[in-house]
């Protein structure tokens, strides 16, 4: 295995760590960090439940965290490794902050922004450019999500 991807591996590790701890507060489970020159800046987990707020997801968790610690809303340089395909919304947020990179694991075929329902991370009207690469801990993260939404469709069953 080369460095670079046990980096990869390690942080994206971190990311699912995050997810598990929505999951444990009745969250869909996604989670995400900004990392920088090795270090993790910024962490997340979707929120939107627990803050009554549709725009708390890992990813904008994960960015206003490390925008706070970095005093910037723009994050050069940085690399967001975030569980699951990041939504239109997400995808407009890492583009802003100026997200030099973008891991993700599972690919989301309902909302996704990298390929699967929308192209806007590698959007070339945009004047940035994010470099992305998809899969890396995919069918951990696609277990993760699929186990959470048969536990709540079984729930509501039998209610």
């Amino acid at each position: 295995m080369q460095m670079d991807q046990a980096i990869d591996i390690a942080f994206m590790t971190e990311a699912l760590n995050l997810a598990r701890e929505a999951e444990n507060r009745g969250e869909v489970p996604v989670g995400a960090v900004v990392v920088r020159d090795g270090v993790i800046i910024g962490r997340g987990h979707n929120r939107t439940i627990s803050d009554h707020d549709a725009s708390a997801h890992a990813e904008i968790v994960a960015l206003r965290d490390a925008g706070l610690l970095q005093n910037n809303y723009r994050l050069p340089d940085t690399t967001l490794y975030v569980t699951l395909e990041p939504c239109v919304m997400c995808a407009g947020a890492i583009i802003h902050a100026r997200v030099g990179r973008v891991v993700y694991a599972a690919r989301d075929p309902k909302t996704g922004a990298d390929g699967s329902c929308f192209d806007i991370l590698q959007n070339p009207l945009h004047n940035h450019r994010v470099e992305v690469e998809q899969g890396l801990m995919a069918e951990q993260s696609a277990d993760l999500l699929q186990n959470f939404f048969r536990q709540r469709r079984k729930a509501k069953a039998s209610a």
